[in-house]
């Protein structure tokens, strides 16, 4: 069997210590912030998270860029030079054009390299739900899976990884374009918090509204009981906008509710927190539904 490099974008905001230890390889989308350019790496090398959102906080606004098929090009050539196969599992290609970049990148590389694999998945998740998604795959790959039954496992299991976020800031969206003036004014006058999902089409839609901050994360925890039986043998990811000790507090509560394996924190990256900003709190898990 060919050597299988795993490969996923700076969106799946897995810990750095975690992208170490699965020898994942993390091509860069980037963010743009008072008028200079930065690529987000887990390990922070050109953007501090914490600098970021202290920006945020402050009013300023961040442009995100997709990935080029170009630098998809560079970055895939070079393991294929090596004579490596790659698992591409990638951001939503309804939140991004990044995914349809790879899918043009690699169908040029594969005619100089017919002997190779490029085998792109459409995660249709965000953030930790890309995260975990990649995470089983790795243990597939370590169980001696091949990159076709790790990608076959992917696509029938995406629309299994829930996503339940709640975001703090309206004016965030507003100032992302993802809300309007009028919509953010009111929301924050009645002390709106909206709990989103990720859909089975890869899109972020609104679920419920709720009154207040704690409402919104009590909600959160109530609706992981209409979508699993059970995550007594699971890991569950927890990401958070700059705002560890609540998401510990959604942990907790979890914790007590349903006994999971093991649960994961780490903050939302530059590129989905320049649209969620500070203070969100995201739950992914697999269920039975998304």
């Amino acid at each position: 069997m060919k050597e299988m490099v795993m490969v996923t974008d700076s969106c799946s905001d897995l810990p750095n210590q975690l992208v170490k230890e699965m020898e994942l390889q993390i091509i860069p989308l980037s963010v743009e912030l008072e008028g200079k350019s930065y690529f987000h790496y887990p390990d922070e090398r050109e953007l501090s998270i914490k600098d970021f959102y202290e920006k945020l906080r402050n009013k300023k606004v961040a442009k995100t860029s997709l990935i080029n098929v170009g630098a998809f090009l560079t970055f895939f050539e070079g393991f294929l030079k090596e004579g490596k196969d790659i698992l591409y599992i990638a951001f939503s290609s309804a939140l991004s054009g990044t995914y349809q970049s790879s899918v043009v990148a690699a169908k040029e590389l594969i005619e100089q390299y017919p002997d190779q694999k490029i085998v792109i998945v459409d995660s249709l998740c965000a953030s930790m739900g890309q995260g975990l998604l990649i995470h089983k795959a790795w243990e597939l790959k370590k169980a001696g899976k091949s990159i076709d039954e790790i990608a076959k496992w992917a696509e029938e299991t995406k629309l299994n990884l829930c996503h339940l976020f709640t975001v703090d800031d309206l004016g965030t969206l507003k100032r992302g374009g993802r809300l309007s003036d009028t919509q953010a004014f009111l929301g924050t006058l009645l002390r709106v918090k909206p709990i989103l999902h990720v859909n089975n089409d890869g899109k972020l839609v609104p679920l419920k509204k709720a009154r207040g901050r704690q409402f919104a994360i009590e909600s959160m925890v109530e609706l992981m009981n209409d979508r699993v039986d059970s995550l007594k043998d699971q890991t569950v990811f927890i990401s958070h906008g700059d705002c560890l000790d609540e998401a510990k507090i959604v942990g907790d509560k979890i914790q007590k509710q349903f006994q999971p394996k093991e649960i994961i924190y780490n903050t939302i990256g530059p590129i989905i927190g320049a649209h969620s900003g500070p203070g969100t709190i995201a739950i992914f898990f697999f269920g039975t539904h998304r």
